[in-house]
C-alpha cells in the first residue's frame, strides 16, 4: 500500500506544518480511501482501488469549480482549488492531448472502428492501455472527432 503510506505521511507532514487546506483534503481522501475499503469488505482494498477513489475526487473538485464558477463563488472556487492541487498529487502524470491523439489513432486502427457507434470498445481499450494516465474527458472528445 505504497499510496496509502504516503498520503498517511503527508497527513502527519501537514500537521506539523500546521497547513490547514492541505490536512483537510487529505483527511478527506483518507475517509473516502477508508469507506472504499468497507464497501469491498471482505476483499481487500487494491492500489488500483485507492487510485480510483483519487481520480473521483479530482473528478468532483473540478466539477466543483465550474459549478461555482458560473455561480460567482471566488471564495469556493479558491478552496476547491487548493483542495485539487493537494490531490493531484497522487495522480499518475497526465498524458498529453497529442499522446492520447495517437493512442485513440492507434486503437481505433487496431479495433476497425469506423463510426461513433464503435465508441465505447475504443473508449474501453484506449483506457485500458493508458493505465490512468488519461484524462477520460479528452479521450472521448479525441474519439468523437476522429470517428464522426
Amino acid at each position: 500500500m505504497e499510496i496509502r503510506e504516503k498520503i498517511t505521511a503527508d497527513v502527519k507532514a501537514a500537521m506539523i506544518a500546521k497547513e490547514s487546506v492541505k490536512l483537510g483534503a487529505l483527511r478527506m481522501l483518507q475517509a473516502a480511501i477508508k469507506n472504499r475499503e468497507i464497501e469491498l469488505r471482505p476483499n481487500a482494498i487494491t492500489g488500483e482501488e485507492v487510485m480510483g477513489v483519487v481520480k473521483k475526487l479530482v473528478k468532483q473538485r473540478k466539477e466543483s469549480i465550474d459549478q461555482f464558477q458560473q455561480a460567482g463563488r471566488q471564495d469556493l472556487v479558491d478552496q476547491e482549488t487548493a483542495e485539487l492541487k493537494v490531490l493531484e498529487v497522487y495522480l499518475p502524470a497526465q498524458m498529453s492531448r497529442e499522446q492520447i491523439e495517437a493512442l485513440v489513432t492507434e486503437v481505433i486502427a487496431a479495433l476497425g472502428a469506423k463510426t461513433v457507434k464503435d465508441m465505447g470498445p475504443v473508449m474501453k481499450e484506449v483506457i485500458a492501455k493508458s493505465g490512468g494516465a488519461a484524462d477520460n474527458k479528452v479521450v472521448s472528445e479525441v474519439i468523437k472527432s476522429k470517428l464522426a
